[in-house]
């Protein structure tokens, strides 16, 4: 006998259905513990005792640091979630420049609260909310502990462009790296526009050879190049008149499909007399403009110069300096309150830069060209960085980097605000007695996050190799006392008043730390699903 078929129960529209939330919440955990991962990669490299990292590229380029940002930047991150952070890292070094380590901590910290948050049952949606209002809330509390600073106090920017100076590789040449940073950034400042400073005025030339102490800042303009004098050319000019020259000083070639035939000597002959005559009207008319030295940019469809022009140029006895990048020319025309020249048609005096000296300098066994003594020189700065090798030097330029943009953060928002984890635990303790007056999840949520805030003090404890719980312990007791400013004195192992140590950095540094990472997380937290398009 056949057995009787059962229908299953047809779900009514009405009711509601069964809808499998798994994955989702796999998606979500899989997105938390990739960012999480990518966070902890970079903890070790926190504060003045972080370790570096040496980073190997596929084509064997190494590179030794302890910045968040080159950290992250350079390395392979495949997953979405984690790809995040490392963008998250970019934007925190647009903004302030200092702190690229500090956000990514941060925000590893308050994804493991939210994991742990999630699990208790708590929806995404609620914890995403309360991260904002936490967000908001701390970037009161500390503009309410920041200190403010006037331009004027130049200590006070050296102290903060020294704090972010010590947790470098070049930490040992901070008193003299801050100083020339601080000068650099307060010579660009342009007084009709004071919060506003444009890195871009100032260029930091690279050169081998001598230390980190040869460093200086050139009131000029320096270029990593030697004079070009294989035609017996000057290589010193006295109340320079300086040309920025766009066009080539070699004879005109045809266009590229197109060929000329010569039969005879006699047609030779008179090609190479006109290629003379040509390159020597065109020097003659530079010369009448009084000029004596030319800055000639680099080209790529024929030669900026022959052998035959700097001849010529020699004889003139105009000093030359060759192969100029293109990107530098605006620099330099600001520099040199000059204006660049495309056409030998164009060549004016009043297009040239006015100086008193321009030199081919010696240092060690390479040879550099300077100009100084700019008359009516813009508002750029030059610093000339040297290191005793490659790794070295570009530490040194990431680390001058960072101080510029410390100072720049001082003038944009002029605040300062206590280092070595001050102003996270005290974030910590001033929300977790606000989380007290909130009602329901938020309360909550806004508990979790003031732990996670502790993760600064914990982690620079750890990597200086002290006793994190006791110190972090003795650190929340020093704060119920109302000792705002008490932090962690790495160097003597102990807890000290951090502004009294001279241990400072910009209210603008932590405040976009935390709204960042705030946001960072919301956006993680909100992603439910991957859909891989092909």
């Amino acid at each position: 006998m056949a057995a009787p078929i059962v229908q299953a129960p047809r779900a009514s529209s009405k009711t509601e259905t069964f809808v499998d939330n798994k994955r989702k919440e796999d998606i979500r955990q899989q997105n938390i513990v990739s960012a999480c991962t990518v966070a902890d990669a970079v903890r070790t490299s926190l504060g003045p005792k972080g370790m570096d990292k040496m980073i190997q590229t596929a084509s064997g380029e190494v590179i030794i640091t302890n910045d968040g940002a080159t950290i992250l930047n350079k390395m392979e991150v495949l997953q979405p979630a984690a790809k995040m952070v490392v963008e998250l890292s970019k934007s925190q070094d647009i903004v302030a420049g200092d702190g690229t380590t500090t956000v990514v901590v941060i925000c590893g910290a308050l994804l493991k609260q939210c994991l742990s948050l999630i699990n208790h049952g708590i929806h995404p949606t609620v914890i995403s909310d309360a991260i904002h209002k936490m967000a908001v809330r701390a970037v009161d509390i500390l503009t309410a502990m920041a200190v403010p600073v006037e331009l004027s106090d130049r200590d006070s920017l050296v102290k903060s462009a020294s704090t972010s100076l010590n947790s470098k590789v070049v930490s040992q040449y901070s008193t003299l790296l801050a100083p020339l940073a601080v000068d650099a950034v307060l010579s660009v400042v342009d007084p009709e526009n004071p919060h506003m400073v444009d890195l871009r005025d100032i260029k930091i030339v690279k050169k081998l050879g001598g230390t980190v102490d040869d460093t200086e800042m050139v009131k000029g303009l320096v270029f990593d190049k030697k004079v070009s004098h294989s035609a017996g050319g000057p290589t010193r000019m006295e109340n320079a008149k300086i040309a920025v020259i766009q066009f080539q000083i070699s004879p005109p070639k045809t266009d590229i499909e197109q060929s000329i035939v010569i039969s005879d000597y006699t047609q030779m002959d008179r090609i190479l007399k006109e290629e003379r005559n040509y390159i020597l009207g065109m020097i003659k008319k530079i010369k009448a403009t009084g000029c004596n030295v030319l800055l000639i940019q680099k080209s790529i469809l024929r030669d900026a110069v022959t052998d035959l022009s700097l001849h010529y140029l020699a004889k003139a006895k105009i000093l030359v300096i060759k192969d100029v990048e293109r990107d530098d020319i605006e620099f330099i025309t600001k520099t040199l309150n000059c204006l660049p020249i495309a056409n030998i048609e164009h060549f004016r005096a009043e297009k040239l830069g006015h100086a008193d000296l321009v030199e081919e300098v010696s240092i060690g066994e390479v040879k550099i060209a300077k100009i100084t003594g700019i008359k009516d020189m813009g508002r750029t700065a030059t610093v000339l960085v040297r290191g005793s090798n490659q790794l070295v030097l570009d530490e040194a330029e990431r680390s001058l980097h960072d101080a510029l943009c410390v100072v720049r953060c001082l003038v944009n928002k002029r605040f300062l605000i206590a280092g070595g984890g001050a102003p996270e635990i005290e974030l910590s303790r001033q929300l977790a007695v606000w989380a007290k007056v909130l009602h329901g999840m938020e309360s909550y949520c806004v508990k979790s996050f003031a732990d996670a805030l502790e993760v600064i003090p914990y982690t620079l404890a750890e990597n200086a190799g002290l006793n994190p719980i006791a110190i972090v312990t003795e650190l929340r007791n020093r704060h119920a006392h109302g000792e705002v400013n008490a932090g962690i004195n790495v160097r003597k192992g102990q807890i000290t008043n951090i502004l009294e140590e001279n241990v400072v950095q910009p209210l603008l540094v932590s405040t976009s730390a935390i709204t960042l990472a705030a946001e960072c997380v919301r956006m993680i937290l909100k992603i439910d699903d991957i859909v891989i398009v092909r």
